[in-house]
C-alpha cells in the first residue's frame, strides 16, 4: 500500500519534470506508467490522466471516464501531487539546457514511449 502511494506520487513527480523539461505529460508519461506499472487498464490510465490535469483541461472529458467507472481519483490525486512539484524542477532544467538539446531530448522521450507501446505487450 505504501509502495503504491510512493510510486503514484513517483509518477507525478516524473511527469511533473518532464514536464517542465520537455512540455510532455499526461498521454505521455502518465498513461503509459499507469498501464506498464501498475497495471491498469489502458481506459483507467486515460480517464486518471485526466482526471489529474482537470483544472480545466480535462473536465469533460475525464467525466466521461467517470461516469464509466475508469478513473482512479484517489491515484489522481497522488499524481497531481507529484506533478505540482516535478513540474517546478523540471522547468528549471529546461532552463538550463540550450534549445537543440531540449529538442532532442523531447524526440527522445516521445521515441521511448512510442517503442514501448508498439513492440512490447
Amino acid at each position: 500500500m505504501v509502495t503504491q502511494l510512493l510510486g503514484l506520487i513517483g509518477v507525478g513527480l516524473l511527469a511533473g519534470v518532464l514536464a517542465g523539461l520537455a512540455g510532455v505529460g499526461g498521454g505521455i508519461v502518465i498513461v503509459p506508467l499507469l498501464v506498464f506499472i501498475f497495471g491498469f487498464s489502458q481506459h483507467m490510465a486515460q480517464g486518471t490522466s485526466l482526471a489529474v490535469l482537470i483544472p480545466p483541461i480535462g473536465l469533460l472529458a475525464m467525466l466521461q471516464y467517470y461516469r464509466k467507472g475508469e478513473v482512479d481519483l484517489k491515484a489522481a490525486a497522488l499524481i497531481a501531487a507529484g506533478l505540482l512539484i516535478g513540474s517546478i524542477f523540471g522547468a528549471k532544467l529546461a532552463l538550463g539546457i540550450p534549445q537543440e538539446k531540449l529538442k532532442k531530448l523531447f524526440g527522445a522521450i516521445l521515441f521511448l514511449a512510442s517503442m514501448r507501446y508498439l513492440l512490447l505487450k
